[in-house]
């Protein structure tokens, strides 16, 4: 068993503790390693299930056409939506012998940029930003381009993976010639299964919590759920006590348009969605209590005890939690078979509560905590009494 680091950290969401005894669904495929470490060390127990590829079009004919349409006149704006979109267009366009014409076009219209990461690209190739989205928002964008007259403007719009379909039906509504240039796309996993995994968890409560990172993934999760006929259970399990943690609104809003909450940092970095992760849980799910004389922290998969981190297995912690709904009243071991999982026939569900029981005491450690009431069930030993 490992204590939890007695050090006072400078903010509770950088503790190596932070998230300790939490399970994080990972639906990352760019940078997942580096987001994985970033909740490891902080404590968590990561479940790493890819919802979608990422697919370069370097030597995709679609991607060279629009290239090839670009160059064809001057462009008046262009609509940088990702950093590594522009790369990418930049890297196929110098594999086609056309960089240094492609950036001398780009370099003479009005650069739009979604956010930071994009304006940072186009710093590097070497071009002026013109306008930054202050929210990182394709939205924004939007409202800003539709602020104008836009009657005969020629427009680049780099996508981001999928179609852009309303922003850009809204531009040549105004009257824009707008150039759709698809860098890369999102494709489902090869291998669906984890992402498949992860879903039967969050709908079990196997995991606190599934970080998503693009607004494809989520679509990709809710596609995969759809398609195995539980979405609406993995709704209803985000609405309950999963988190959905978005890195920004643009992910965020597939889940938002099915009523679902969502956590989001205030700037859209892998290291702030890890942060506000590491403040959420520890405030919104942990279970805190005294009992037997001990301080109690219940936490998706590990118990505290008197600042202990104690791990413990699904039946023991499904025990557990189910006592502390209602810390001191009785529960009937028949209330109890319910919450253990698997399936049982009356004689083993008997059996395996007891089990459960038994594992419980052992992996809290001090003896008092879980009581006995002969012929009626178990409680925790707490100041109160009574019957559920």
């Amino acid at each position: 068993m490992s204590a939890l680091a007695a050090e006072t950290p400078a903010t509770p969401e950088t503790a190596p503790d932070a998230l300790a005894g939490f399970t994080v669904g990972v639906t990352a495929t760019r940078r997942r390693e580096e987001f994985r470490a970033l909740l490891e060390r902080r404590g968590a127990r990561v479940v790493s299930a890819p919802a979608i590829r990422l697919v370069p079009l370097p030597e995709d004919a679609e991607l060279l056409a629009a290239t090839r349409r670009c160059l064809a006149a001057p462009v008046d704006d262009v609509v940088v939506t990702t950093g590594v979109g522009l790369r990418g267009w930049v890297a196929a366009a110098e594999g086609w012998g056309l960089s240094a014409q492609l950036l001398e076009h780009l370099g003479a219209a009005r650069i739009l940029s979604r956010g930071p990461k994009a304006r940072g690209a186009v710093k590097a190739a070497g071009l002026t930003d013109h306008w930054t989205a202050p929210s990182e928002s394709c939205a924004e964008v939007h409202d800003y381009l539709m602020g104008q007259d836009l009657a005969g403007r020629r427009i680049v719009v780099q996508l981001h993976g999928e179609p852009l379909t309303e922003f850009v039906a809204s531009l040549r509504e105004a009257g824009a010639e707008v150039i759709e240039v698809p860098v890369y796309r999102w494709l489902p996993c090869r291998d669906p299964s984890p992402l498949r995994r992860l879903i039967t968890q969050t709908i079990a409560g196997g995991v606190d919590a599934v970080a998503f990172t693009s607004a494809p993934a989520v679509l990709a999760m809710l596609g995969a759920a759809r398609s195995e006929g539980v979405e609406e259970e993995l709704l209803a399990a985000f609405r309950g006590g999963v988190a959905a943690a978005c890195v920004g609104p643009i992910t965020a809003q597939p889940l938002v348009a099915r009523d679902v909450p969502v956590i989001q940092p205030e700037r859209s970095r892998l290291g702030a969605l890890a942060r506000t992760l590491a403040r959420h849980l520890p405030e919104h799910g942990v279970t805190r209590l005294v009992a037997g004389g001990h301080r109690l922290e219940i936490r998706g998969h590990a118990v505290v005890v008197d600042g202990e981190l104690r791990p413990l297995p699904p039946a023991p912690m499904a025990v557990l939690k189910r006592l502390a709904d209602k810390p001191g009243h009785v529960v009937h071991r028949a209330e109890l078979r319910t919450v253990l999982p698997g399936s049982h026939t009356r004689d083993s569900a008997e059996h395996a509560v007891e089990m459960a029981v038994t594992r419980l005491r052992r992996a809290l450690g001090p003896a008092g905590i879980v009581e006995t009431v002969v012929k009626r069930g178990y409680r925790l030993a707490t100041d109160r009494d009574g019957d559920l």
